[in-house]
């Protein structure tokens, strides 16, 4: 029997594996798997409708008119409107197409600020300690005690002051997000530093004459950090309906300035009673698919990383081939030895 020499894939070209969505959906299997690829998939998909909104749209957010002339008010699903026009004459396809452009703007924009705004108090507070950590905790948890939706519309109130338009409602909704996700942000990597300056690699740097600054930013918020990409998923879906929240009470963006999901449905909500329900359903299913894929992603993360709940993958050699692979042939001591230069 001769025993076939493996095929060593060289260096570098499996760098794809150890990506962190990658590296979760290798080690996922059956539920787990279905999951997160059902997520990855519904997720992907408004991401491209995001990214290609000027392609997909047959018009534009505001867009009243075309060469024929208005669109009509209430006009229900046809040809020239797959989805109908709502109430304001506006169509309801390019309105959810829209839509979503402004959602990935406004959790981008909240969770870029609420991640360093968070991660650097709570590094600072967590590694000097003393009267600055005990203020900043008092003033994260007075931030938490609040109801998340009423600190936005706060926060909103006070940033846009009560006006809607671009800046002031895509901006004012992003800040008033960032303020509920910051204490969120803070108490976790808090935690992580004050655990993770007492380790021995800490201590190490300490006595070599490390700066307190390298030691902060190069060796505890490199470690302190490794759960965040699960909150950050978890974040998003939480976003996206505090945004949606703010528009359907009226402090969202106008439909002159940017296209909204909440806003649209609180202009359809008297459509309803009418039987008129293309301009509700549209908008509030988008809010639930992209709700569900967002948390089925983070759900799926946050069950991989956790190894009591992590399941046991399949061995990938079976037990009677591996018995097989392991008897060496007389007489093949050469080929043995470039196995094995090969493997190092």
């Amino acid at each position: 029997m001769v025993t076939s020499i493996p095929t060593v894939a060289p260096r570098g070209t499996t760098w794809w594996r150890k990506l962190p969505v990658v590296h979760q959906l290798r080690q996922s299997v059956g539920l787990q798997r279905g999951m997160l690829v059902t997520g990855l998939v519904i997720t992907g998909f408004f991401i491209v409708v995001a990214l290609f909104a000027a392609v997909i749209a047959p018009y534009g957010f505001n867009e009243l008119r075309n060469a024929e002339g208005l669109f009509g008010s209430q006009q229900p699903p046809s040809a020239q409107h797959l989805l109908g026009t709502t109430a304001g004459g506006y169509d309801v396809l390019s309105r959810v197409i829209w839509g979503t452009q402004t959602a990935f703007e406004v959790i981008i924009v909240a969770l870029l600020l609420s991640f360093f705004v968070g991660v650097f108090l709570g590094l600072v507070s967590g590694y000097i300690g003393g009267w600055l950590d005990r203020v900043l905790i008092v003033i994260a948890d007075a931030v938490y005690a609040f109801p998340s939706l009423l600190l936005a519309i706060v926060a909103a109130i006070v940033i846009s002051g009560g006006q809607s338009s671009l800046w002031g409602g895509v901006f004012a909704a992003a800040i008033s997000i960032t303020a509920v996700f910051i204490p969120q942000y803070f108490r976790v990597i808090r935690a992580e530093t004050i655990r993770i300056k007492a380790e021995p690699y800490v201590e190490s740097a300490k006595v070599i004459g490390a700066s307190n600054g390298r030691i902060m930013f190069r060796h505890v918020l490199r470690n302190a950090t490794r759960t965040l990409p699960l909150i950050v998923t978890l974040n998003s879906s939480e976003a996206i309906l505090t945004l949606a929240g703010l528009g359907f009470l009226g402090f969202g963006i106008e439909p002159t300035s940017a296209a909204e999901w909440g806003y649209d449905l609180n202009k359809s909500v008297s459509d309803v009673t009418s039987g008129i329900w293309w301009t509700s359903v549209f908008p509030g299913l988008a809010i639930v698919l992209v709700v569900l894929g967002v948390t089925l992603v983070g759900e799926s993360l946050n069950d991989l990383a956790d190894p009591r709940l992590r399941t046991r993958r399949k061995a990938d050699v079976a037990p009677s081939t591996t018995a097989e692979s392991s008897v060496v042939p007389d007489g093949s001591l050469d080929e043995v030895a470039h196995i094995d230069e090969l493997e190092t």
